[in-house]
């Protein structure tokens, strides 16, 4: 029996946790859900009723994106992407993307939805929260915790992109260089290609969907 993952092709939550599964070579099954008519069985496993979730053999289900990341790299972790004596830098920077910036970026996307600020309001205090010092980061190394990759890259990867995508045009004129470059050459890569093939097309090979 191999796990089973409920996921959304276009949901960062569940895009996180293909990237982990697929770097870390996890043979699985994806069932990719419509938001407007969720499975029973996923609603049974998770009564929260949103992806990702992860049923493994042992009848154990991960329901957190982050915590099916550390688990598909405690199975294989090839490049040494996890690094418990980082996590004292690492886990704020997820808390802050999961937390403020998140809720930053949803107003962002849907100002309609959040009128008690513009939509250049929302994303000015996204700039300050989370691009700005993500800028500083990447511009004096390559990724976010050093010279090599990392699994705080992945995880925050699927909503700087969600944030670039909101207005493309006003990203690429915007003074993050460094932060855009990080971004094209993660979009760009291989491990992120195949997780982002559209379900009809994949081949059901580790991670993908």
């Amino acid at each position: 029996m191999l796990p089973l993952l409920y996921s959304f092709r276009r949901c960062p939550y569940a895009m996180r946790a293909r990237l982990a599964l697929h770097y870390a070579g996890v043979q699985l099954k994806i069932h990719e859900v419509q938001l407007r008519a969720k499975p029973p069985e996923l609603l049974r496993l998770s009564p929260k009723g949103t992806v990702p979730v992860l049923l493994l053999p042992s009848g154990e289900v991960l329901e957190q994106s982050a915590d099916i990341m550390l688990w598909a790299l405690a199975q294989a972790d090839p490049q040494g992407w996890r690094r418990p004596e980082l996590d004292a830098e690492s886990l704020p920077w997820l808390a802050l993307n999961d937390g403020p910036f998140k809720q930053l970026l949803d107003r962002y996307k849907y100002p309609d939805r959040h009128p008690q600020q513009t939509q250049p309001a929302w994303r000015a205090e996204a700039e300050a929260l989370m691009l700005a010092p993500l800028e500083q980061r990447l511009a004096r190394q390559a990724y976010l915790l050093g010279a090599s990759p990392s699994w705080l890259d992945l995880a925050l990867l699927p909503f700087i992109r969600q944030f670039a995508g909101v207005d493309a045009v006003w990203f690429e004129a915007a003074p993050y260089p460094a932060l855009r470059g990080w971004l094209q050459a993660w979009v760009a890569s291989d491990l992120f290609v195949a997780i982002m093939a559209k379900p009809a097309l994949a081949a059901q090979s580790p991670g993908t969907n």
